[in-house]
């Protein structure tokens, strides 16, 4: 992406944003049914808001710092808008739990994965989202994760739904053991599967590497 048009999805807003600016933004990010119901969860509880460039090891950031009456929620800018919503609710669900319980708690335990549920409850719809997510949406909820990688069903119904994806890739954790792929222009060989990671090794150096199964690889027939 140009560094004029990534510029341009970088939004920065503070609690006294005006409220048209973060509607707007809004609009341009999530399912249009959602727009309402994300608003006034900012206008209950402000925070600032920012929409980043792409980073690989996360999608969402809560930063709680005690100093701070104002906490700091960050969300990448290239989700498409049900990811989106789903990790904006994650997210807005962590500044509830320590707003409530403060640092006591385990920061994905069972008091963020109550708010997660409350807070996800009012946009759990076919009017917000397509079936197709909903159904791995619903079970996902039941007991939500740190990550919504961590539901294989879930995150390939999510991904299906990106704009720019491309069709001949797959998961890594899709592949079968000893089936070799394509990564970042090197060839590899899945060995294994490690929960969230495999262990690949590369053709034809030897190097033996962990990478996440939801990484998407292009496969070799």
């Amino acid at each position: 992406m140009k560094v004029r048009q990534l510029l341009s999805d970088f939004f920065y807003f503070c609690s006294v944003s005006t409220d048209d600016k973060f509607r707007n933004a809004f609009q341009k990010y999530l399912p249009e049914k959602a727009v309402d119901h994300c608003f006034h969860l900012w206008k209950e509880k402000p925070f600032t808001f920012k929409i980043t460039k792409e980073r690989t090891t996360k999608l969402g950031d809560f930063r709680y710092q005690r100093n701070r009456s104002i906490q700091t929620i960050t969300i990448n800018h290239n989700l498409n808008p049900y990811q989106f919503l789903i990790t904006f609710l994650h997210e807005v669900a962590h500044l509830h739990t320590y707003e409530t319980y403060g640092t006591a708690v385990k920061p994905h335990g069972n008091e963020w994965k109550t708010k997660f549920r409350d807070l996800m409850y009012p946009v759990f719809t076919t009017e917000v989202f397509p079936l197709d997510i909903l159904l791995p949406l619903g079970k996902y909820m039941r007991n939500p994760k740190a990550s919504t990688g961590s539901d294989h069903q879930l995150i390939k119904a999510i991904r299906a739904f990106d704009s720019n994806r491309d069709e001949s890739l797959i998961f890594l954790m899709d592949l079968k053991v000893g089936e070799q792929f394509i990564l970042q222009q090197r060839t590899f060989v899945k060995k294994e599967s490690r929960r969230t990671r495999v262990l690949c090794e590369e053709v034809p150096s030897g190097s033996r590497y962990l990478i996440s199964g939801r990484a998407e690889v292009l496969p070799i027939e």
